[in-house]
């Protein structure tokens, strides 16, 4: 159907920089359409990926991704662990006590969900290590008095390393005192998402002495080997178990984020995609008026023995290469725009003084991303195809003009 000759003819109707200043014109707003649209969904889908990857690489480095729980508390965490560690999901476990209280430092005071970890063990199932700014959970070795504070929760408190303060914990019963206990900061963990605003780690004994039931743990956190089967895998676990001990999964305590962010992704790509569609469709006018505009070109053509296909030919291959540079052209402008947005924020940020992204308000406090190529694949794809459907039209309609009637007014 492509001939050489429709190629070249085409390829010359598409690349011309002379003609009619109206179309010349209308074209390269076709082209910028198609570019700006291909460009933003590229990006916008980079960034969606991003909040997708930080949910998973760092909030679910921190957090739990699966546990292990008894109601009254676990007295012997290790020979649960030692069944927990024959499940070929489970990667590592270690036992955690939980607690939630309050912090006090000077005048500032602030609600914490604390965490007793056993360093060694935690280590295992947990990422947190790699945002301390010392770099080890090392340091609540042996240190009943020792706590790690998130940076943002640290930061509200007005403390840093090295300085003291009081947890409370209340207790359950109306007229028991709360427990008060001094503890000293040891070190700061900022992964840069919400987790910072109200974490705090400290040793695993001494939580146990101040939780409800001394002596026991809370729960055994497990690191899985697929997240996205982690729910079932708990679900298997506590089958296993003696009666008493239940499961939660990651998806139970941030689940809706994650659908939150999959459901933002498909609704602003969806838009995003009808952008194209417009911009793609403007293509429509584009040929529609090169076709009015070259009407006597076509005519000569079919006199000199051209073909209806290939005058529907040139047209198709006209709207191809337009809607091949716009896409080029926009695809280049999203992939430097994804991989440069979260610098270039970030420095515009130090700039003005401002931060765009607050911690207590968004997942994360800085704007991620990730650029995957299938989803450029794709992009490209629906981008070409409806180019060359939009180029269908205005190469039928030139196959149609009778050269006579053309010629006419010539």
């Amino acid at each position: 159907m492509f001939s050489r000759f429709s190629v070249q003819v085409g390829k010359r109707y598409a690349l011309a920089a002379k003609g009619s200043h109206l179309v010349s014109f209308i074209s390269r707003m076709s082209v910028m359409g198609l570019i700006i649209s291909v460009a933003l969904l590229i990006l916008v889908m980079s960034i969606m990926n991003g909040f997708d990857r930080e949910l998973r690489e760092r909030i679910l480095q921190v957090m739990p991704q699966a546990t292990i729980y008894k109601r009254e508390g676990i007295a012997n965490p290790s020979e649960i662990m030692a069944e927990l560690n024959t499940h070929s999901q489970v990667l590592a476990s270690a036992p955690y006590v939980t607690l939630q209280g309050l912090l006090s430092h000077a005048n500032q005071v602030a609600p914490v969900v604390l965490f007793g970890v056993e360093p060694a063990l935690e280590q295992k199932v947990s990422g947190a290590s790699e945002y301390l700014r010392s770099g080890s959970l090392q340091v609540l070795s042996g240190d009943p008095q020792g706590i790690i504070l998130g940076g943002a929760l640290a930061q509200q408190l007005g403390v840093t390393v090295g300085d003291k303060l009081r947890l409370i914990i209340p207790h359950g019963e109306a007229r028991a005192a709360a427990a008060v206990q001094v503890f000293t900061v040891r070190d700061l963990l900022d992964s840069g998402t919400e987790i910072d605003n109200n974490f705090a780690l400290i040793n695993l004994a001494q939580a146990s002495s101040l939780s409800p039931h001394p002596g026991r743990v809370s729960g055994i956190r497990l690191k899985v080997a697929d997240l996205f089967s982690a729910a079932r895998t708990v679900h298997q676990l506590s089958a296993e178990l003696p009666p008493g001990f239940y499961g939660k999964d990651w998806s139970r305590t941030h689940g809706n984020l994650y659908q939150a962010i999959h459901m933002s992704k498909r609704l602003v790509s969806l838009l995003l995609l009808l952008l194209i569609g417009i911009a793609a469709f403007n293509l429509v006018t584009t040929l529609i008026m090169v076709v009015v505009d070259k009407e006597a070109d076509i005519a000569i053509l079919r006199t000199q023995g051209a073909s209806t296909a290939d005058i529907l030919s040139i047209f198709l291959v006209q709207g191809g290469i337009i809607g091949l540079i716009g896409t080029g052209i926009g695809v280049l402008a999203g992939v430097v725009l994804a991989y440069t947005v979260t610098p270039a924020v970030a420095a515009l940020e130090r700039l003005i003084g401002f931060q765009f992204l607050h911690s207590d308000v968004y997942p994360v406090s800085y704007l991620p991303s990730e650029l995957l190529w299938g989803d450029v694949g794709l992009i490209v794809a629906v981008a070409l195809g409806l180019s060359f459907c939009a180029s269908i039209y205005p190469a039928w309609r030139a196959a149609r003009i009778p050269p006579a009637e053309a010629l006419r007014h010539e």
